[in-house]
């Protein structure tokens, strides 16, 4: 009995959708884009994850310990032998990067026969294609996605930037993309580096303890746990927490837009809700069909949503693939692949968040009275105990954001800052709202001028929260505007500045170099030939890059220091001193002066830190010396790249010059301008998925705000019809409804603009600089907010033209009705 009374209550309540087709169709519209903007981000934070899981499984167990140099050099072969002698069963590893058509790979040399179990080439060991693999000229197993990449098909042989020439490709699911595996002998060959190893891993339980590894190994070699690999899940954590955090904020911004169509629909079947209690509808049955009603909905919209979000994850997944390749080196594939989790979360999202949106309409329905639920305007007696309520909630959040500021460490701390400042704020709108709407009723002079103020207050409970929705995005727009363009502004500064010479070239190997080096020497043109070597180390289980450079004007003239001493560049250039990147300084927590002890190939270097600088989308720590001290300390540094002094004017005809004669020893070379046209495309993308979600999230707030009024249009009537009755026209009332809703606009958006401000700061001082270890320098764009007012109120003006015009065609019998009916 009470199924088939449900199902009949259930069949009542719907009918009300067929009768509201545009009510119906701003809620699904509403939920659907609130779960495709968080699904969409969600699809590409899974993608990008998969891939570095499928990354980290080409050795078997990620969380693995392995041995490595203990003096974070290279490992030497004749160790893995020993070890093997003395019963381990470690399997040795090559890693190095190579870049084949100006793209860098991360090519991994293996030894098949002793990977440990559950290694995804493992099975190499035990198929027909072991012969071939080993056997010269090899294989070079890659994924599809890297065979797309590269240009190239299965069984060609791609040349690297060295004039190496890969094994044949083989295309396999079992390697994930940017990663070229091979036999371990011809990587070595390729990366230049003979008896030389990367580290050597085992399976569990395989592992030497560490008395074992002294008695082998000496003081050579110890022992890394995983934690202090910095592999590229973790080195990425902050680019998908932002991304994370931008999918949630336009998230609940697009739940704005639920809540007002649910609460309109509430509005709308009050009647009908009386006669079913009346009638003896038991209250809880009533309830439990209502919540029924908004999860059916839900799956309808979130369907419509994880659809819809399937489409922005992949229009975004180029850009995120760009930005994460360019800023990281990390690989992702091209083509989304999503597991049933995503649908599930997306979903459930779906579904929590309409509860969530309507759990307010749903609890007024259970606590008025029959007989109150016949009065629409019952729900807003309370207004005034709500707006202190909202207060006391926005205190509190405010609170909580400045404990979180004054006591929190880390990156989560630094968004709850944000949060605590967004959402007080945001609660406190309709506060600071009604305070600017009493003191223009009380200046105001005339009856229509103080019922156009007044009104206005008086629709503050219906738009609140689209207005609150509005502030949001404005706010969003403002903060990240401002930190992309002071990061622009600071990025195109840098990069004159670290850019300085007119070209760059890497050599096909250290011979090769010298020789062209020599060669430039004796050209009149040149006026500098500076050596760019490099060697790489950890300290304190961080990656580390180690830059040997020649003293030079072009650096000391142009190369930014945030702070130094006096003597900075003659303590550098005597190799007493170094100069350290600011994410190193921030991670390692040392400043000026202070010792840094760099691990190098015949033991540790103590230097004590000169000065240090801005290293802007680095992710690694970077430390500069001079170069004679850099290769005494490393004797295998690459010696490879160089940059060149010349007028502008010669730089194109001496690159053609260089071309010309020196060929295929010379691997890449590139001049000023493309070298900054290419770091400027890197920047752009990395921020174009911010700027999508950011305009996403403006249309989604826009649309909550079409759908508020849209709520109140039917309900309006009651206070419009007196003022129509007493003389004011049709056409004079649209005008001053746009006037009311373009006045609350543009105070939300002036408000908006300091609270862009703050987030900016926020973001520049705080979340920046616990994701990424740099600073940027806070600048200020005053023409952005006049853009910002305008864009507030145009998103205003063209959400209420559909009430408005409803209102300009209501026939007076209509408005008559108001005054014949109880009200």
């Amino acid at each position: 009995m009470v199924p088939d009374r449900a199902f009949w209550i259930f069949a009542t309540l719907l009918s009300h959708w067929r009768r509201h087709p545009l009510n119906f169709a701003t809620l699904v519209i509403g939920l659907a884009v609130a779960t495709a903007l968080w699904s969409g981000v969600q699809a590409l934070n899974q993608q990008a994850r998969t891939s570095y899981d499928r990354a980290a499984q080409v050795f078997g167990d990620a969380g693995a310990a392995s041995i490595v140099s203990a003096k974070g050099t290279s490992v030497a072969q004749e160790h893995y032998v020993a070890l093997r002698r003395a019963g381990w069963k470690v399997s040795p590893v090559i890693e190095g990067s190579v870049r084949i058509g100006g793209v860098s790979y991360r090519l991994v040399g293996v030894e098949p026969l002793t990977l440990p179990k559950g290694s995804a080439v493992a099975g190499l060991a035990t198929g027909g294609d072991l012969e071939a693999f080993l056997k010269a000229p090899g294989q070079t197993l890659v994924a599809t996605e890297t065979v797309r990449e590269l240009g190239a098909a299965g069984g060609s042989r791609p040349v690297t930037e060295g004039k190496q020439a890969l094994p044949p490709l083989v295309v396999t699911e079992a390697v994930a993309p940017g990663i070229l595996v091979m036999d371990i002998g011809a990587a070595q060959v390729i990366l230049g580096k003979p008896q030389q190893l990367t580290r050597l891993i085992g399976g569990q339980g395989e592992m030497p303890d560490e008395a074992s590894l002294v008695a082998i190994g000496g003081d050579a070699l110890k022992l890394e746990q995983p934690e202090e690999r910095g592999d590229l899940a973790r080195l990425t954590d902050s680019f998908h927490l932002n991304l994370t955090a931008f999918g949630l904020l336009a998230f609940i911004v697009g739940l704005f837009i639920v809540h007002a169509s649910i609460g309109l629909a509430f509005e709308q079947r009050l009647g009908t809700l009386r006669t079913m209690r009346a009638v003896g509808v038991p209250l809880r049955l009533l309830m439990l069909v209502l919540v029924g009603e908004v999860v059916l909905l839900a799956l309808l919209a979130g369907a419509i949503g994880m659809v819809c979000g399937y489409v922005i994850a992949a229009a975004l997944l180029p850009d995120v693939a760009a930005s994460l390749s360019g800023l990281y080196g990390a690989h992702v594939g091209g083509h989304l692949a999503l597991q049933g989790r995503w649908w599930a979360s997306g979903l459930g999202m779906a579904s929590a968040g309409a509860l969530a949106a309507s759990a307010v309409s749903l609890l007024k329905v259970y606590r008025l009275p029959i007989l109150a639920v016949a009065k629409p305007l019952a729900w807003r007696e309370a207004q005034h105990a709500q707006l202190r309520r909202q207060g006391v909630l926005a205190a509190m959040c405010l609170v909580i954001g400045a404990i979180a500021f004054l006591w929190g460490r880390g990156l989560v701390a630094g968004f709850v800052v944000i949060a605590g400042v967004l959402l007080g704020a945001a609660l406190l709108l309709p506060l600071l709202l009604a305070v600017v709407l009493r003191l223009g009723e009380r200046r105001a002079s005339g009856a229509l001028a103080q019922w156009f103020w007044a009104d206005t207050r008086l629709q503050l409970s219906g738009l609140s929260l689209a207005l609150m929705a509005l502030l949001l995005a404005l706010a969003a727009n403002v903060g990240v505007g401002t930190m992309v363009e002071g990061f622009r502004k600071t990025f195109t500064g840098w990069l004159d500045e670290r850019l300085n010479s007119e070209l760059y070239f890497d050599a096909a190997g250290a011979q090769e170099g010298g020789e062209i080096a020599e060669w430039l020497g004796r050209d009149p043109r040149v006026t500098a030939v500076l050596p760019v070597w490099k060697a790489e180390t950890r300290i304190g289980g961080w990656p580390v890059d180690v830059y040997g450079s020649r003293d030079h004007a072009t650096y000391r003239d142009h190369f930014t220091l945030l702070s130094h001493t006096a003597d900075a560049w003659d303590r550098v250039r005597d190799g007493e001193g170094a100069l350290i990147s600011e994410q190193l300084a921030r991670r390692m927590d040392i400043g000026l002066g202070s010792p840094l002890a760099l691990p190098t190939a015949d033991g540790v270097w103590e230097l004590p830190v000169v000065g240090l600088y801005p290293d802007y989308g680095n992710p690694k720590g970077q430390v500069r010396v001079n170069v004679d001290h850099l290769v005494r300390h490393w004797a295998e540094a690459r010696r490879t790249s160089y940059s060149v002094r010349v007028a502008p004017s010669d730089a194109g005809a001496l690159m053609t010059a260089m071309q010309s004669h020196f060929d295929g020893k010379i691997a890449r070379i590139v001049d000023q301008a493309s070298l900054k046209q290419i770091s400027t495309q890197i920047f752009e993308r990395t921020f174009a998925v911010t700027g999508a979600l950011n305009t996403l999230t403006l249309i989604v707030s826009g649309i909550a705000l079409f759908a508020s009024l849209l709520t109140l249009s039917d309900l309006r009537l009651a206070q419009l019809a007196p003022v129509w009755a007493l003389g004011v026209t049709r056409r004079k009332l649209m005008d001053l409804e746009i006037g009311k809703l373009l006045v609350l606009a543009a105070i939300t958006a002036v408000l908006a603009v300091p609270l862009g401000l703050v987030l900016a700061w926020c973001l520049v001082a705080i979340v920046n600089v616990q994701a990424f270890g740099w600073r940027l320098p806070f600048h200020v764009f005053p023409t952005q907010w006049g853009l910002i007012v305008a864009l507030a109120l145009a998103t205003a003006f063209l959400a209420s033209i559909v009430p408005v015009v409803r209102l300009g065609r209501t026939a007076p019998q209509d408005l008559l009705k108001v005054f014949a009916n109880e009200r």
